[in-house]
């Protein structure tokens, strides 16, 4: 396995995903298996990658106020109860299954990336029933795909009107609880790689840094967005080929 590759991939993918306020797994878990690096083993890589950078936005977000605690508690609980249960759930379904899972989740960020325009939420909702829902589905998918479930949750909860920095901020705190748990359950089975967590999430986390200097200080985020859709759109025609 050559590290260095995959140390410089994982730091310029998270240069590229945090400028667009968006986590680096759900590119660098996929880069990683075509590395030839087992699925098994790259899963728990993109958790403990998004563990790490979600930690620190979370002390932030506290820092300065922004978590709306009553509106994530549901998103959280069941988000970080369901991300084992698809980290563990991933030993049983067939690896082809997983694949066209993931295939479908990045056409759903990529879409939501370059298409989708937030909408002012009409009336107020039930705020328990939708995180609950929306929790569970993502922890689930972010468990079994070693994604961290953010790239529903956020999407989501945008399209039903929440306001986007609310949802950033909770976002951001879920998917460390769900990403940890996920880890947590593939360390209990083994599939670890310390070699390989130490040299991606330094190259992820210095590259998250870059990426976030540069979106407060050099670039548009929304410009971002879109090349980040096209790229999510790649990489899940590279997996369609993969799999057929």
């Amino acid at each position: 396995m050559d590290y260095i590759a995959v140390g410089i991939i994982a730091f310029i993918l998270s240069v590229i995903f945090s400028i667009g306020g968006v986590g680096s797994a759900i590119a660098i878990v996929p880069t990683m298996m075509w590395l030839g690096i087992p699925l098994m083993v790259a899963k728990p890589t993109g958790l403990f990658i998004n563990t790490l950078s979600m930690l620190s936005a979370t002390i932030k977000n506290i820092k300065h106020g922004k978590l709306d605690h009553r509106f994530g508690l549901p998103i959280l609980v069941m988000a970080t109860i369901f991300a084992p249960l698809g980290a563990y759930s991933g030993k049983f379904i067939p690896k082809e299954y997983v694949l066209w899972i993931f295939i479908i989740f990045l056409l759903y960020s990529g879409t939501m990336m370059i298409f989708f325009k937030p909408r002012p939420r009409d009336g107020d909702g039930n705020h328990i029933v939708e995180g609950s829902l929306i929790g569970g589905l993502a922890g689930f998918l972010g468990g079994l795909l070693g994604v961290g479930g953010g790239g529903i949750i956020s999407p989501t909860l945008i399209m039903l009107g929440y306001e986007p920095k609310k949802v950033a901020a909770t976002t951001a705190l879920v998917v460390f609880f769900s990403s940890l748990s996920g880890f947590l359950t593939y360390w209990g089975m083994g599939a670890l790689d310390w070699k390989l967590l130490g040299v991606v999430s330094i190259s992820a986390i210095t590259g998250g840094w870059l990426g976030t200097h540069l979106m407060h200080f050099k670039m548009s985020s929304e410009q971002v967005k879109k090349v980040i859709g096209v790229i999510l759109y790649l990489i899940a025609l590279k997996m369609v080929l993969k799999v057929l």
